[in-house]
């Protein structure tokens, strides 16, 4: 016997559109100053509906209710800001994800033009970018940031007499997530006529699978250290094969955002599988 309860396509749609609504609604003030303002809010709410439900307060539901139309009103004034914020990310990006995300650069593509940008105003750089195995050990020797990549943040963490301009600087996640770290030093005999730089740069590839680029500070000459080997390009090749090992380094920061339309039907697409799911093994057991 069933138990009469039918879940169409147009039911469906409304779930996953409303799952969706709040999923984005919580993912967007969560950690802003508004969370808990939002958060109290809901909870008086929960509150007072489920005490005046227990205790059958019809008159109490009643005004309540009526409240509820003032207090969603009210709401748009105290979430001015955020609100104003949603408008300008949403006309920002485009709906149809072609004005916001046309020319969106990559980290991989930010992090190529500062190291040459390093590399043409002759400062000394050293990059570790994470990888499988965590460097949150020699962060901890370091200032933590995490702050996004950027030319400009480069330029100023690595110019002398900076505080931050000697050691090294970790990318976790598309992001620098500390500067000024003290990375181990390789012992390869090899290496002795190599700086400092280089030579932790490579110890560090020798204990870790880090990507870890190196900007000499004499000549500008850009290296990269991996799997405990030191790779020196032509200056003409430099660029192009840098981003190639950048690209490999970062998987997860090569692909495109993806615009509004696209998150939505992906959103939508896993709803209705989700959905789907239940209804086929109720069928199976019906059928049984």
């Amino acid at each position: 016997m069933g138990t009469g309860l039918q879940i169409g396509l147009n039911d469906i749609v409304q779930i996953a559109v409303l799952y969706i609504a709040i999923y984005a609604l919580i993912r967007f003030v969560k950690g802003t100053r508004s969370a808990p303002v939002l958060l109290g809010f809901c909870l008086l709410v929960a509150a007072a509906l489920g005490s005046s439900t227990l205790f059958r307060f019809d008159v109490l539901s009643r005004i309540i209710f009526y409240l509820l139309i003032y207090l969603a009103l009210s709401l748009v004034v105290v979430f001015q800001q955020e609100i104003r914020r949603i408008l300008a990310l949403l006309g920002g990006q485009g709906i149809l994800g072609k004005q916001g995300f046309g020319h969106h650069e990559l980290v991989p593509e930010i992090l190529c033009r500062s190291v040459l940008a390093l590399s043409k105003q002759g400062l000394g750089a050293l990059i570790a970018v994470e990888r499988g195995v965590s460097l949150r050990g020699y962060e901890d020797s370091g200032v933590k940031l995490n702050a996004l990549v950027s030319r400009e943040l480069m330029i100023s963490i690595f110019t002398p007499p900076l505080p931050l301009h000697d050691g090294g600087i970790i990318i976790r996640n598309g992001r620098i997530s500390s500067a000024h770290c003290i990375f181990p030093v390789s012992n390869q005999g090899e290496l002795i006529s190599s700086g400092m730089r280089h030579r932790a740069a490579v110890g560090l590839s020798e204990e870790t699978d880090a990507l870890v680029l190196v900007v000499s500070e004499e000549t500008g000459k850009i290296s990269l250290a991996h799997d405990g080997r030191l790779h020196r390009y032509a200056p003409d090749d430099v660029e192009r094969l840098l981003l190639r090992w950048l690209r490999k380094s970062m998987p997860k920061e090569t692909h495109r955002p993806f615009s509004l339309l696209e998150w939505l039907a992906n959103q939508l697409r896993l709803a209705v599988r989700r959905a789907k799911e239940p209804g086929k093994e109720g069928t199976h057991e019906s059928q049984r």
